[in-house]
């Protein structure tokens, strides 16, 4: 999500807003404060808690990622998905963060969700147990024909 601005809150001058565009128009906000200090304890996973927040980076920023929180002591785990690789950590407040990178890229005029789409139905029709990058290879070939056929 691209960040858009920041800006105190004017009813907490100890806290900041930031502002990302989720991609259809409106703004997320992202409530800082530096002034908080560290729970300690992980957040809350019962029925109606937030399990974790996942962004979604380029594989730049991605490959970038593991050599800044070692720099910085933080503990976390990778995990390949199949179609994308994430990274998993806990903010000082004990929120679940998660990054996350497409093992692909969307060519011009082809939805990234529509690549997973197909990729998934061929995953099926392979009897295949998860997407891996040959499914999506083969989506992406099988949408660029199909474009190139209209």
């Amino acid at each position: 999500m691209p960040f858009i601005f920041e800006q105190p809150n004017l009813g907490k001058p100890e806290e900041y807003h930031l502002y990302f565009d989720p991609g259809d128009g409106r703004l997320l906000t992202v409530f800082t404060d530096e002034s908080r200090a560290p729970t300690g304890r992980h957040a809350p996973r019962e029925v109606g808690c937030v399990e974790h927040i996942a962004f979604n980076v380029s594989r730049a920023t991605f490959q970038q990622i593991p050599g800044r929180l070692r720099e910085r002591d933080v503990e976390f785990p990778e995990r390949d998905r199949g179609f994308m690789d994430s990274i998993y950590l806990h903010d000082p407040n004990g929120l679940k963060i998660e990054f996350a990178c497409y093992n692909f890229e969307a060519p011009e005029g082809i939805r990234a969700v529509d690549i997973l789409v197909k990729a998934f139905q061929l995953r099926v029709e392979r009897g295949d147990h998860h997407i891996v990058v040959e499914h999506l290879a083969d989506a992406i070939e099988f949408l660029m024909h199909e474009r190139n056929a209209k």
